[in-house]
């Protein structure tokens, strides 16, 4: 052990003959265990609200997705079929094909997007899991819709006897106008609604499900055409190699997007979130660990005696700023550390007790991640040793000889 460490250590554990200073150090202390629980317990809490949001993306997304590179849809012969299904690392597939219509039911109507699935999109994606009441179908003129747009329309389940319209334009006879919705420039298919699913506002408004060789008839495309293919990956297959062999499939007529490419503005705001809180958090820790500087100089000035004893008993200068150095990063290391340890207990005692909530049936979404106790103590350890090394410069050989 060296001896400044050995010094600073003891200055750390003794207390001062001026209960001033005692009183300083302790809020010092205070104010650097708080602020890194804080810290911890914010970063933890966005971490938590990101895998909470991105988890709708993971129910209705696929692992990869091949879209056109220009257009809205795309052919895929039998031959590339076949392909696609013999690909290594390939658990299914599935082909969809998606447009915006117009929905009547009675004197209400809505525009939204009706996309036709084929027997396999069920098991590519975790759409399953969002019905919220009623079922898939057992005919095949049934549909699942958005509990939005059912709250819009207000189409009863399993009403046969007047079935939701739904109209889509004739190719090369323009886009929607509620002046001709009657009129033979659109083409009509009659869907009854078996059942309604909820994933988040956004997409509870936005779609029709039914099966896909209606919407290609609906649409006036062939049963090659669609808009999109989905991909579900085996356990342990890699991301890129998949998309490489699906890329030799299907050539220079798709893209082939992962998850969070799909997503890619959802994960950018989402991390910007985070940074800047982040940014915040730390600049009011900057602001918080100038109590440091202060709490070291005045034990500086407390300990002036030791240190011209120290001195005169050949101890440099450079000895005596490294011991006040040491013990600036001593006390902001041990409060960093104490701060992240009372934060996982309480973000541990989230996850296991869920005692704050957002809803009576929906507790607050944290998560503990290591990364997070590895930012927060770095961020504590370069700020206490910055603001150490500013505190421990004012030792000089003027203020020993005093």
């Amino acid at each position: 052990m060296s001896f400044p460490f050995y010094i600073a250590k003891r200055y750390l554990r003794s207390k001062s003959s001026q209960n001033a200073v005692n009183i300083i150090n302790f809020i010092t202390f205070l104010v650097i265990v708080i602020g890194s629980a804080a810290l911890f317990i914010v970063l933890s809490a966005f971490a938590g609200l990101k895998t909470f949001s991105l988890q709708f993306t993971n129910v209705f997304d696929p692992d990869i997705k091949a879209i056109p590179t220009t257009g809205k849809f795309f052919s895929i012969s039998p031959e590339e079929e076949d392909a696609l299904s013999n690909l290594n690392g390939m658990a299914s597939y599935s082909k969809e094909l998606e447009e915006r219509v117009y929905l009547t039911f009675r004197e209400k109507g809505d525009l939204a997007y009706i996309k036709g699935v084929d027997e396999n999109y069920r098991s590519v994606t975790g759409i399953d899991s969002t019905l919220y009441f009623g079922n898939w179908g057992v005919t095949e003129y049934n549909a699942v819709m958005g509990i939005g747009i059912y709250n819009e329309l207000g189409v009863p389940i399993d009403n046969y006897r007047t079935p939701m319209q739904v109209l889509a334009p004739k190719p090369g006879k323009g886009s929607f106008s509620p002046q001709s919705l009657n009129t033979e420039l659109y083409n009509s298919l009659p869907l009854v609604v078996s059942g309604v699913y909820t994933i988040e506002e956004g997409l509870d408004k936005k779609y029709v499900i039914t099966q896909l060789h209606l919407v290609q008839e609906l649409l006036e495309k062939d049963g090659t055409q669609v808009s999109a293919v989905n991909f579900k990956l085996s356990s342990g297959m890699a991301l890129e190699d998949a998309r490489s062999s699906i890329k030799k499939v299907l050539g220079e007529k798709a893209i082939v997007l992962s998850r969070r490419e799909l997503n890619g503005t959802l994960y950018k705001m989402l991390n910007t979130e985070n940074l800047a809180t982040y940014l915040i958090f730390t600049l009011v820790l900057i602001i918080a660990l100038f109590n440091v500087v202060g709490a070291i100089i005045m034990m500086i000035l407390d300990k002036q005696q030791n240190s011209k004893t120290l001195f005169a008993l050949g101890t440099t200068i450079k000895e005596l700023r490294r011991i006040y150095f040491l013990q600036g990063v001593l006390v902001t290391s041990l409060g960093g550390f104490i701060g992240v340890l009372i934060g996982a207990i309480l973000i541990g005692s989230q996850l296991a007790f869920e005692w704050l909530k957002i809803t009576p049936s929906l507790a607050y979404p944290v998560e503990f991640d290591l990364l997070n106790v590895f930012v927060v103590l770095a961020t504590i350890i370069v700020l206490g040793l910055i603001s150490s090394k500013i505190a421990s410069s004012r030792i000089t050989k003027k203020l020993v000889a005093q």
